[in-house]
C-alpha cells in the first residue's frame, strides 16, 4: 500500500543551498580596459566553479533612463545565486531602488592608452577578424576611417576632445547627469563609489597582480584563476584581442590629450594608489623599473609579482570581512 505520502511527508524540505559570500558581484567593465579578457576568463571559470555568469548583448548603451536602471536591477537582483553580471554600464544604484547593493569590481588602465586603442579599434578591430571593424562601424566615413591621430587631436576634432574624453570616471560616478560633466563633483563622487561600493578597482598595467586579489577576495569565483590565464591555449585566444594598426602620436598630441584629461589622470593615480595599498596589505609587491626618459604612457609597463612581503598591519581576514560589510 503506497498511500498519498510523498517525499516531503516523509523526508522534509531539501536542504536549502548554502551560498558562498557575497554571491552577488557585479562587473561594470569599463570599454578598452581589458575587459574582453576578464570576460573569457570568466566563461571558463563559470563552468568550473558552478556559478551563474549573467551577460548582456547591449555594449553601448551605458546611461539608463530612471526606468530602464529600474529594470535592469530587477533583471539582475533575480537572478540565481551566486551570480556575477558584466555589462558595460555606469555604476548602478541598487539601494536607491530598494535593492540589496551587490559587490563591484572593476578594471581601469592609462587614459591616454585606453583613448587610443579605442580610436583605433574603431576603425580597423583586432586580430579575430579584418571585417570586424566594418561590422561594429558600417557607417563610418572613410576619411573618419583613416583620420590621422595627430590631426583629430591638435584640430580639436569631436573624437578627441571633451566630453568624449571624459569616459572612465562617469563607469564609478554613477547615472546621474553630472557625473557625465568633466570637473571635481563627478570626480569625488567616483572616488566616494570606489570606497564605498567597489570590492576591488584593479590596474590593467598589473593585471597578474589584479587576478591574484581577486582570487583572494572572491575565491569561489576567481579559484585558478591566473593558471588560466597563464595557460598558452588562453593567451592565444587573449592575443586575438589585441588591436591592430595602433600607432603612437606625436609628444605634442600627447601632452594636449594629457592636458584635457586632468581629471581621468586625477582618478586613475588615485585608483592606482589605493590598488597598490591593497597589494601591499596582502604581501604583494612589484619590480622596480628604471624611469624611463619617455612619458609613462608611450610604454607598456606590466609589473610582475614578487614573494610576499611581510606585513604588520594587522588582521587581513578581519580587514577583508570589513570590506564585504560596506
Amino acid at each position: 500500500f503506497v498511500g498519498n505520502s510523498t517525499y516531503l511527508d516523509d523526508h522534509g524540505p531539501p536542504p536549502q543551498k548554502v551560498l558562498p559570500f557575497p554571491s552577488q558581484v557585479v562587473y561594470n567593465r569599463v570599454g578598452k580596459c581589458g575587459s574582453r579578457t576578464v570576460v573569457l576568463l570568466l566563461r571558463i571559470l563559470s563552468e568550473k566553479h558552478g556559478f551563474n555568469l549573467v551577460t548582456s548583448d547591449i555594449h553601448n548603451k551605458t546611461r539608463l533612463t530612471k526606468n530602464e536602471q529600474m529594470e535592469l536591477i530587477k533583471n539582475i537582483s533575480t537572478a540565481e545565486q551566486p551570480y556575477l553580471f558584466t555589462r558595460h554600464v555606469h555604476f548602478l544604484n541598487f539601494s536607491r531602488f530598494g535593492g540589496d547593493q551587490p559587490v563591484y569590481i572593476n578594471i581601469i588602465r592609462d587614459p591616454v592608452n585606453r583613448f587610443l586603442s579605442n580610436y583605433f579599434f574603431r576603425r580597423f578591430g583586432d586580430w579575430r577578424g579584418e571585417q570586424n571593424h566594418m561590422i561594429r562601424t558600417p557607417n563610418m566615413r572613410q576619411e573618419e576611417r583613416y583620420l590621422d591621430i595627430n590631426v583629430c587631436i591638435l584640430e580639436n576634432y569631436p573624437e578627441c576632445s571633451n566630453p568624449r574624453l571624459f569616459y572612465i570616471i562617469p563607469y564609478f560616478c554613477g547615472q546621474h547627469p553630472r557625473c557625465r560633466e568633466p570637473g571635481e563633483w563627478a570626480l569625488e563622487r567616483a572616488k566616494l563609489n570606489v570606497n564605498e561600493n567597489f570590492l576591488l578597482v584593479g590596474i590593467l598595467e598589473e593585471l597578474e597582480d589584479v587576478l591574484l586579489l581577486l582570487e583572494r577576495f572572491l575565491p569561489h569565483y576567481f579559484k585558478d584563476v591566473l593558471s588560466i590565464y597563464k595557460n598558452p591555449e588562453h593567451r592565444k585566444l587573449g592575443n586575438l584581442t589585441v588591436t591592430v594598426k595602433k600607432t603612437v602620436p606625436s609628444p605634442e598630441a600627447i601632452q594636449v590629450l594629457y592636458q584635457r584629461m586632468r581629471y581621468e589622470y586625477e582618478f586613475y593615480y588615485y585608483v592606482k594608489e589605493q590598488f597598490h595599498l591593497l597589494k601591499r596589505k596582502f604581501g604583494l609587491k612589484s619590480h622596480i623599473r628604471k624611469p624611463s626618459p619617455k612619458p609613462e604612457f608611450f610604454i607598456p609597463s606590466p609589473l610582475e609579482t614578487e614573494e610576499p612581503i611581510n606585513d604588520e598591519e594587522g588582521d587581513d581576514e578581519k580587514w577583508l570581512e570589513d570590506i564585504y560589510k560596506r
